[in-house]
């Protein structure tokens, strides 16, 4: 007969450390306060405090619902486990089994959204993915980040979308700007941002050597324009308007009407050819511009931070973040969480999740000691 004794009592610690860090209790308090100015008339006369109010009462009752939920599942599962115990009924205690991996499946994801400290962390992500040194081959190892990223996130229910595309001169891509939409997909994606490099057998060398190949990522979030407090003089802006590069289909519109801004302050360039008219493709790209001018004016806060603060030895934007090698063994290392993995195509087909786990984990661990 399974005891189930130990596998309940780390539920209920899991739970425990929940409830703190979740703030249930305050959250709880704080309930009945944000459903009455919700339901007040006069809210909507604000539409910036509405949209808060609104939103913060849509976080708290999410928040509530999902630690309630996980508590009437360890209570199901000790009192099953009783009744099994008690009447010796195996049925019943393989069905405490399944409540038990019911609960820990739920606790899980709950303690993986406890992970996100971020501002931003909730909002969905603009990345741009450049083809760095190794030639043809960078090229090419650029769309292979492109596909795993696409099938992460079509994997967890997210929407991907292409925005721009420049292709290889011979194979691959050089560049491309692809947004990625669903809860917590800035928290998820900032933590690949920086170099990723590939290690393999080169398919465009004829005399088949080892080839290293590097490809940067870069990740913002998206945010709407009430969010974003960025002004663009139209003098300091350069308009340029080409004809859609890439595959068509299901990457771009074939057209005229793709846009490319330049931002002559800064150097920024963001370009959009996925909508279908050149109006529409201004539109956002200007929106990811403000996005793109709000990230760096970030940066530069936490550098103008860091610097007054000492140097630190964690990795920065720009430094090798991941290695994916092919040969001469079969492995993918995160060079700051340390975790490696040797399903090298399981992730290059889009199991990422382990990897952007262990980074979120990694980072909580590492503000902790800094905290400390």
């Amino acid at each position: 007969m399974t005891d189930y004794t130990e596998a309940l009592r780390d539920l209920r610690r899991r739970l425990d450390e929940a409830a703190t860090y979740l703030r249930v209790e305050q959250l709880r308090d704080m309930l009945p306060q944000l459903e009455t100015e919700a339901s007040a008339p006069e809210l909507w006369d604000d539409p910036d405090r509405a949209r808060s109010v609104t939103s913060e009462l849509s976080s708290v009752t999410d928040d509530l619902a999902v630690f309630a939920r996980i508590a009437d599942l360890v209570d199901d599962a000790d009192t099953l486990f009783e009744m099994g115990r008690e009447e010796g009924d195996e049925a019943t205690l393989a069905e405490v089994g399944a409540t038990i991996a019911a609960a820990a499946g739920e606790l899980h994801r709950l303690e993986l959204r406890a992970l996100f400290s971020g501002e931003w962390d909730d909002h969905d992500a603009v990345c741009e993915i450049h083809a760095g040194e190794g030639g043809t081959d960078s090229a090419d190892f650029a769309e292979m980040l492109l596909r795993m990223y696409r099938r992460w996130a079509e994997g967890r229910g997210f929407t991907f979308e292409v925005e721009s595309i420049a292709e290889g001169a011979e194979a691959g891509i050089s560049s491309v700007t692809f947004m990625v939409r669903g809860k917590h997909a800035y928290g998820l994606l900032r933590g690949e941002k920086g170099t990723h490099r590939l290690v393999r057998i080169s398919p465009f060398n004829a005399q088949g050597k080892r080839q290293t190949a590097f490809a940067s990522l870069s990740a913002f979030p998206f945010m709407d324009e009430g969010e974003v407090d960025i002004e663009i003089d139209d003098k300091d802006l350069r308009i340029d308007v080409y004809r859609s590069s890439g595959a068509g289909g299901q990457h771009v519109n074939k057209t005229d009407s793709a846009v490319r801004l330049t931002h002559l302050p800064t150097g920024v360039v963001v370009s959009c050819q996925n909508q279908r008219s050149q109006m529409q493709n201004k539109e956002k790209a200007m929106q990811i511009l403000r996005a793109r001018l709000a990230d760096l004016e970030r940066q530069r806060r936490i550098a103008e931070r860091d610097a007054l603060a000492g140097p630190k030895e964690t990795a920065g934007f720009g430094s090798r973040i991941r290695s994916y090698v092919l040969h001469p063994y079969q492995q993918v290392k995160d060079e700051r969480s340390g975790i490696e993995i040797g399903d090298v195509s399981g992730v290059l087909d889009g199991d990422l999740d382990p990897l952007l786990e262990a980074f979120l984990s990694w980072e909580r661990a590492n503000a902790t000691e800094d905290a400390g």
